[in-house]
């Protein structure tokens, strides 16, 4: 499906409400899940190809929110969303959202490939283990803003995005690759927008 949606983005409307759907009724067991520490290993690698310290950030596909939580800590100064298509995932978060980090962290139901936010809202958007949606991502990505897509079990991640459709998806959209690796068990894909006036500098 991943594979699909990453080459016809048309297709989505014909997978969404089935992995609504199947997310909801995993979500109660989806912390026990992924709430490993070293999960965040390929993120956090990521992280360190992006320039300056995000203030706005988006976790796309938050599930329960253990992506969302990290990067509240990680980035003491930062407004964290957390968005998922789940409403059990959302209502699951909202539950498990340590009370030093209200009033910073929120969540919301979302579908990434048309995000209920105004463009350019977010100078950081992270996603692990969730397809790539293009147009959407990037239009709420702020120029000079980074995108950091994680696969937390490298190409055998069920919802892992070759590398390769990535680069094309996201380079007409206006993106520029940064950089890729692997820590852990994971491969982590880092982009940016352009400030205006940058491209290709």
């Amino acid at each position: 499906m991943t594979w699909v949606v990453g080459r016809f983005p048309s297709t989505w409307p014909l997978f969404r409400g089935y992995t609504a759907r199947f997310f909801d009724r995993v979500a109660p067991d989806w912390e026990e899940r992924t709430g490993r520490p070293d999960r965040m290993l390929p993120l956090e690698a990521a992280l360190e190809l992006v320039e300056g310290r995000p203030t706005r950030i988006l976790d796309q596909g938050t599930g329960t929110g253990v992506g969302a939580r990290w990067l509240a800590e990680r980035y003491p100064d930062a407004a964290v969303t957390g968005a998922d298509l789940s409403p059990e995932m959302i209502a699951g978060a909202r539950g498990l959202l340590p009370a030093e980090l209200e009033g910073r962290v929120e969540f919301a139901v979302a579908d990434s490939a048309d995000p209920p936010f105004d463009p350019a809202s977010f100078d950081l958007i992270t996603q692990v283990s969730v397809p790539a949606f293009y147009a959407g991502t990037a239009r709420v990505l702020a120029p000079g803003g980074h995108l950091v897509i994680v696969s937390s079990l490298g190409p055998g991640t069920p919802m892992h995005t070759p590398p390769g459709l990535l680069r094309r998806g996201f380079a007409r959209e206006g993106l520029e690759w940064v950089g890729d690796g692997a820590a852990g068990t994971g491969t982590y894909y880092v982009l940016r927008k352009p400030l205006p006036g940058t491209r290709g500098v």
